[in-house]
């Protein structure tokens, strides 16, 4: 069986991308990983996966942890009438993760190129980003720029929006 760890790692080696890791505790909520990772410098993300309501489209959003999503905004950007949080079997089936490991490095297993990924702009600007490498027992740092590299080199096209980030 593929080690989904490994694979994340040799994705940011292979693509000559440095980056810092924190190993903690489970943490199944952001919150949880925040509190493991407090003081280190980087714009802590959430990673949400989600489903046009017959399953045939899928939608990863990365965003700062501490806004919501407005599920209703994001379907009108994604051209959807309702979107939904996909189900834990779907993102299994999908990504090959559990709830709690989401994160860009879960397109690694996107083998049919399914899913659309979406960036929130506001956190553009931020220099750093965190992200679980599949698994929750550790949170990446690693540079933006290097995201959106990583995507590409994985054959994504990242879609910029503007949401409202409603506290």
């Amino acid at each position: 069986m593929r080690n989904k760890y490994e694979d994340a790692i040799k994705l940011l080696e292979d693509n000559g991308i440095r980056y810092e890791s924190v190993k903690h505790p489970p943490a199944f909520t952001t919150e949880e990983a925040d509190k493991y990772i407090e003081g280190k410098i980087g714009c802590r993300t959430k990673t949400m996966f989600m489903t046009d309501q017959k399953k045939r489209r899928f939608y990863m959003l990365v965003m700062d942890d501490k806004d919501r999503l407005d599920m209703k905004e994001f379907a009108e950007i994604a051209n959807e009438k309702r979107v939904k949080m996909a189900s834990e079997e779907t993102l299994y089936e999908k990504l090959g993760n559990e709830a709690g490991c989401v994160s860009p490095f879960g397109l690694l297993n996107d083998t049919e190129k399914e899913v659309q990924f979406y960036f929130d702009n506001a956190i553009l600007k931020e220099e750093i980003m965190t992200f679980h490498p599949n698994i929750n027992t550790e949170t990446l740092f690693f540079k933006t720029e290097d995201l959106f590299k990583m995507l590409e080199t994985m054959g994504y096209e990242v879609h910029f929006v503007d949401l409202n980030n409603e506290e």
